[in-house]
């Protein structure tokens, strides 16, 4: 068996972590929905159960609510098990795979294997933008076969594989961009609804923090993992960020199935 844990905001990682569970015939299991739930994050492993986690990057890291899982997480009758990650980018990851590794080794879990797969950009703050139409067609493309590459891996537990795209300057953008990023970025100050909202509730059903809540508009808390499933995802295109969204697209990817 293989439990493949995923995190998404607009269905990118969704998406590979969908892909990941028809090829490999094993459950999804939704990263903010076990945190969220109260649960206990203890997990039993069988002799050759394999674990996942599928996430996007976040300013050059994985999104803190994937390293809060491992951190919290009771991993039972580990024997070697085989532990993978793949983490989507728009175009490179930095530091982010080892920075998962080294998360692990700390509850002294072993990651086996870490794949970048380059997906369409969602990051639409600052000066950054949205891919164009033919680019995430041939994103989505080249993602296809990539998907295909890393589920063989998987399948035959390909150890110390660690084929990930870093990019430049990676120490500096995930250790020293990041930290900036979640000390100013990952607020909710910015975040208002336009005219064009209808109260339909959606945003506040898909935060991954339960951090929205509506009544005439919708309301932000406090919490925010920079996720941005509600702007990208509200069927008015009413979210925006400051001054920064309005005149910017939204992306949800094509292929995933959020329902699923």
């Amino acid at each position: 068996m293989i439990m493949i844990f995923y995190f998404t905001g607009t269905g990118n990682s969704l998406y590979a972590a969908q892909r990941l569970s028809r090829e490999l015939n094993e459950p999804l299991v939704s990263i903010a929905e076990e945190l969220n739930s109260g649960r206990s994050l203890e997990y039993n492993l069988s002799p050759d159960e394999k674990v996942g986690f599928v996430y996007p990057v976040y300013a050059w890291q994985p999104p803190y609510m994937v390293m809060d899982l491992i951190k919290a997480m009771k991993i039972n009758n580990y024997s070697g098990n085989y532990f993978f990650s793949v983490a989507t980018c728009g175009d490179e990851e930095g530091f982010t795979t080892r920075i998962l590794k080294k998360r692990l080794l700390r509850k002294s879990l072993k990651l086996n294997s870490g794949f970048s797969l380059v997906m369409p950009n969602n990051y639409m703050i600052g000066s950054y933008n949205l891919d164009s139409e033919a680019e995430v067609k041939k994103k989505l493309a080249v993602a296809e076969d990539r998907l295909s590459e890393i589920s063989a891996a998987i399948k035959i537990k390909q150890d110390n594989l660690f084929d990930t795209v870093i990019g430049n300057q990676a120490f500096k953008k995930s250790y020293i961009t990041n930290f900036f990023f979640k000390k100013y970025a990952m607020n909710t100050k910015k975040f208002h609804a336009t005219d064009n909202c209808t109260a339909c509730g959606l945003c506040a059903e898909i935060c991954n923090t339960n951090n929205i809540t509506v009544e005439d508009k919708p309301a932000w808390g406090n919490i925010c993992v920079q996720c941005f499933a509600c702007i990208n995802r509200c069927p008015e295109a009413a979210i925006q960020y400051g001054n920064h969204t309005q005149t910017k697209g939204r992306y949800i990817n094509p292929k995933c199935r959020f329902s699923e």
